[in-house]
């Protein structure tokens, strides 16, 4: 719910197997007068979503609806076939139409609209980047055409991979759905000769779908800003690596059927796409690809090597590796184990880690406390793929949870996966 005043409010509903969302107008001192229908839509239908009604702080510091002159204001990402454009709608109650007041249409940059501040004048705060721009505050003025005031003047803290190529590449895969990643290669890199062929890490992770229009819809934007953070496959492409970042890993189940009842055959066909993809573009060397995630990433990455020979090695975060450890679902599966007990075993590693020869470097928090991936996911599945002889290394990092946070934990983390990249994957 979004109260507004006596007479209005918004109610939302949804219902996660059909991935249908709706929106409804209420009178909520009339009980008895119908809800109306504002949106009734596909909730991963990205390209059709109407926005974000605006709020405002009331007299007893709660959010509600932003009223004015019998008027709500939406604020929309704006994805589209074509790119990101956002905007700012106005939402009338009564004729329950439309009118956009304001629509970026940037192509260099990425424009995010935060807030409306002064409704009567027409004031926006946004925050606008690009690549190579540091992200800064701005009030817009979208009444009056391109009127930018500055807010801040924060400048490029990361120097050091200013100049390496990025781009967003769209591919498909075999079955025809679209599928994206962001590129990045070394500074410098000739990209007309291409005669130095690249090693590639793939970072990437897994989203379940119903349908293949919304799995094949891009939400990546060119113009945002390469900031690394502790997780980042980015760092590397100061090291001579090529990294497809953000890879699209749908996971589609359609009608009946349930995206987890082919989950490994979708998972490989989204690998061999994007190596595929990035191979076709003339920059890498096929031999040389590595793969990567955390969370449910790493559980993609330990199926990829178990169920596909495309990968030289493989970094897994804090994942988990045996299904009938979480036996009451996991990520978007809502059936339990004795429900389809050869789904969770076909999709477990560690049920498979006989197949599993590839080099993998296996990293935990000691102290994870999410319920899907206690450490002993890792400790157990170190333990069976040592066991069976195949070339894994655990790291644990102390007093660490789900994400990490001290720096000499993510120091380490990022000596690790480096020395394991360059002994297993570029030499």
């Amino acid at each position: 719910m979004i109260w507004g005043n006596d007479d209005v409010a918004i109610a939302y509903d949804d219902w996660y197997d059909t991935r249908n969302s709706k929106t409804y107008l209420i009178n909520p001192s009339n009980p008895s007068q119908a809800p109306k229908v504002i949106s009734d839509r596909n909730s991963q239908d990205i390209y059709s979503d109407p926005g974000n009604f605006e709020t405002v702080k009331n007299q007893y510091g709660r959010q509600v609806l932003a009223l004015e002159n019998n008027s709500a204001f939406l604020i929309g990402e704006g994805f589209t076939k074509a790119g990101q454009f956002p905007f700012i709608d106005e939402f009338n109650i009564k004729t329950l139409k439309t009118k956009r007041l304001y629509q970026c249409n940037f192509t260099d940059k990425k424009e995010q609209l935060l807030s409306i501040e002064d409704f009567k004048k027409g004031d926006a705060l946004v925050m606008i980047q690009s690549k190579t721009d540091f992200p800064n505050y701005y009030f817009r003025n979208f009444k009056k055409k391109n009127q930018l005031t500055a807010i801040t003047d924060f400048k490029n803290p990361f120097e050091s991979i200013k100049n390496v190529y990025k781009e967003v590449i769209k591919y498909q895969r075999k079955d025809g759905v679209e599928l994206s990643g962001t590129l990045y290669l070394p500074a410098g890199y000739d990209r007309t000769k291409k005669d130095k062929k690249l090693p590639l890490l793939i970072w990437a992770y897994p989203t379940e779908f119903k349908d293949k229009n919304s799995a094949g819809q891009n939400t990546q934007n060119p113009n945002e800003f390469t900031f690394p953070y502790y997780g980042s496959f980015v760092y590397w492409v100061t090291r001579g690596y090529a990294v497809l970042d953000d890879a699209s890993f749908p996971i589609i189940g359609e009608g009946t059927t349930e995206p987890n009842d082919t989950f490994i055959p979708q998972l490989v066909a989204n690998a061999e796409a994007a190596i595929n993809a990035v191979d076709n573009l003339g920059y890498i060397n096929k031999n040389k690809v590595a793969v990567g995630g955390h969370s449910y990433g790493a559980f993609m990455t330990a199926n990829l090597l178990t169920h596909s020979k495309l990968f030289t090695c493989g970094i897994a975060r804090s994942g988990a590796y045996n299904r009938t450890l979480t036996p009451f679902g996991f990520q978007s599966e809502q059936r339990n184990y004795w429900d389809v007990p050869e789904i969770y075993n076909t999709m477990s590693p560690f049920m498979n880690a006989s197949k599993m020869k590839t080099p993998l470097l296996l990293v935990h928090g000691e102290a994870d406390n999410n319920p899907g991936t206690f450490t002993l996911q890792t400790e157990r599945y170190f333990q069976a793929l040592k066991g069976l002889g195949a070339p894994v290394r655990m790291v644990l990092l102390p007093k660490e949870s789900h994400g990490y946070v001290a720096q000499e934990n993510i120091f380490h983390l990022l000596w690790e996966q480096d020395q394991f990249l360059e002994k297993y994957l570029k030499n």
